[in-house]
């Protein structure tokens, strides 16, 4: 059981940097009052921030801190379990998180949400949820268990029968058949390979089996014609090689005495173009000047006569010596024509001798590779017993591999069924139903004190079924807020009563915040004072409300909030 001693805060919302605390066991009844505004409804706040880092209310975190200060915001909260003493210290500007116990802080190593769920999962051993459906009831937004969806309806209940270890279990068991899952895949590949490997090794000593020289004698023997086939063409290339290098050079030199010459032809051939064109040009001056552009003087016909006649026995001799290089030109292109049919020949035969040292090459590649097979077939007949042992090896490695997959099999077998029996329609359902007709018991039992007298029951799928004296079916969103206000007391006290059976989330903290202001009507509130006060020994209640004239002497202390200078104080 938690038995909460005392929060403080500071700087948190309207409080300022005067802490404020409030004992927490000091009273079996405590009235707290204020105007809106006053910071009643602080105390919920201050304890879910304390205990879970999450405000009771729906505003953001840094809406926390005091709006003026702006910083230094602390949260202090005392409680005992067993014999053990607990405080945490929870703060923002600067963020803070410890976890004290019997005045030692616990190890911080790991980071907040670990924290967070160490604190939660070891200690408080229930969530936010949980600790506001046994401990809270208010009108801000607190959602109550019959708003809740399925799935939050029920991690309530596994909380308070305390066999959420059922939903662990679950989860450990699914992290489990996971590492199987892969261990039986890593096995399987195993035995896949050993068995590709088991038939490669039988079939290589089949294969050593079937040897026999009559195969070792053929490889000779086509070794023998591949070294034959080498001697032939080895003999070619000998002739094809004979004077070869000097025939070549010999018509190399004369293919560059022939490109010299054909230059030194057309050299010649342009000079005596050049003349002709010269000699044109003269010619053409005679034809067309009668006197001279550089002394004026007169040219006669006589001298046209005698220029002319020179130019053209000029012209004449150059063509002659044209005609003979022309001829030369034809005589040195055949010489150049057969130089390089001399040397396409040489070239062909040296062409030749390179393909027949290929193909040498290659035969000698095949000799090697067939005297390899040859001395891998010889040794091989000595490897048949080394193969045997090999083979019968991988056979019992692969008997082991077999034995370890059939139990990881049976693992999986096993887990299967366990897995059946802690999902939530398992062994947690059997648990609910066995509690189902005490809790339907008791939240009848405190309607009725209520004066709603109505047959409420929920299933193990925690769906309400709700009749009236008329039989008539309804549901928790038919009825008005003062019925609703009646149903979520009900389920509040009998959460409390299951959690005090169970020891998983009993506590002695209740905190009613506005109850009595809300649609409770004046029959309500005087039996929900009667449920107060039949509480057993050790609760505190604490019940914020405006109405501090009506309630004032129905409790056993008050506290009153006020504000002063924008902060929250207690009288």
């Amino acid at each position: 059981m938690i038995h909460f001693k005392s929060c403080k805060w500071q700087n948190f919302l309207s409080t300022g940097n005067d802490p404020i605390e409030i004992k927490l066991d000091k009273s079996p009844s405590t009235l707290i009052v204020g105007q809106n505004g006053a910071g009643k409804s602080t105390l919920l706040d201050a304890l879910s921030f304390g205990l879970f880092g999450k405000p009771h209310r729906d505003i953001g975190k840094m809406q926390l801190v005091n709006s003026i200060n702006q910083k230094k915001t602390v949260v202090e909260v005392e409680f005992t379990i067993g014999n053990q003493d607990f405080k945490i210290v929870r703060g923002i500007k600067p963020n803070r998180f410890e976890i004290w116990q019997n005045g030692n802080m616990t190890n911080q190593s790991s980071n907040m949400r670990d924290y967070q769920k160490f604190l939660e999962t070891n200690i408080l051993k229930l969530n936010h949820k949980s600790f506001h459906q046994v401990v809270v009831l208010g009108s801000s937004s607190f959602i109550p268990f019959m708003q809740l969806p399925a799935w939050s309806r029920r991690a309530v209940i596994e909380d308070l029968l305390d066999i959420n270890i059922f939903s662990k279990m679950n989860t450990l068991l699914k992290e489990r058949n996971s590492k199987l899952r892969d261990n039986l895949s890593d096995v399987t590949h195993q035995i896949d390979l050993f068995n590709t490997k088991i038939d490669a090794q039988s079939k290589y000593i089949k294969g050593l089996e079937a040897l026999n020289q009559d195969q070792i004698d053929k490889k000779r023997d086509s070794i023998e014609t591949y070294k034959s086939e080498i001697d032939e063409t080895f003999e070619e290339s000998k002739e094809l090689g004979k004077n070869l290098t000097s025939l070549i050079s010999e018509e190399e030199r004369n293919h560059k005495h022939f490109m010299e010459r054909m230059s030194e032809i057309k050299s010649m051939d342009k000079d005596y173009k050049n003349q002709i064109k010269t000699l044109v040009k003269d010619a053409r001056f005679y034809d067309e000047n009668d006197n001279c552009p550089t002394c004026e003087q007169e040219i006669t016909a006589e001298i046209k006569v005698q220029k002319l006649d020179g130019l053209k026995s000029m012209a004449s001799e150059v063509q002659d010596k044209m005609d003979i290089l022309k001829k030369e030109v034809t005589t040195t292109e055949k010489e150049g024509v057969q130089i390089g049919n001399n040397l396409n020949k040489l070239r062909q035969r040296q062409s030749k001798i390179n393909s027949n040292n290929e193909k040498i090459a290659l035969l000698q590649k095949e000799i090697d590779k067939v005297q390899t097979e040859i001395n891998t077939l010889s040794s091989q007949t000595g490897d048949r017993g080394k193969a045997k042992k090999e083979l019968s090896s991988l056979r019992k490695t692969k008997d082991k591999a077999t034995e370890s997959k059939l139990s990881l099999v049976e693992e999986r077998t096993y887990n299967e069924v366990i897995g059946e029996m802690l999902k939530d329609t398992g062994i947690k359902t059997k648990v609910i139903k066995q509690y189902l007709p005490v809790m339907n018991r008791l939240i009848n039992q405190y309607l009725q004190i209520l004066d709603f007298f109505v047959a409420f029951h929920l299933d193990e799928n925690f769906n309400e079924t709700i009749r009236s004296r008329h039989r008539d079916s309804f549901n928790y969103a038919s009825f008005s807020e003062g019925e609703k206000q009646r149903i979520d007391l009900s389920l509040l006290f009998t959460w409390r009563q299951i959690a005090k059976l169970k020891n998983s989330a009993a506590t002695n903290l209740l905190i009613l915040d506005e109850t009595f202001d809300s649609s409770l009507d004046h029959d309500g509130i005087e039996n929900l004072t009667k449920i107060l006060s039949t509480l057993e020994d050790g609760t505190n209640v604490f019940i914020i409300s405006h109405k501090g004239d009506i309630l004032e002497n129905k409790f056993r202390s008050k506290i009153e909030f006020f504000k002063q200078k924008n902060f929250s104080k207690i009288a």
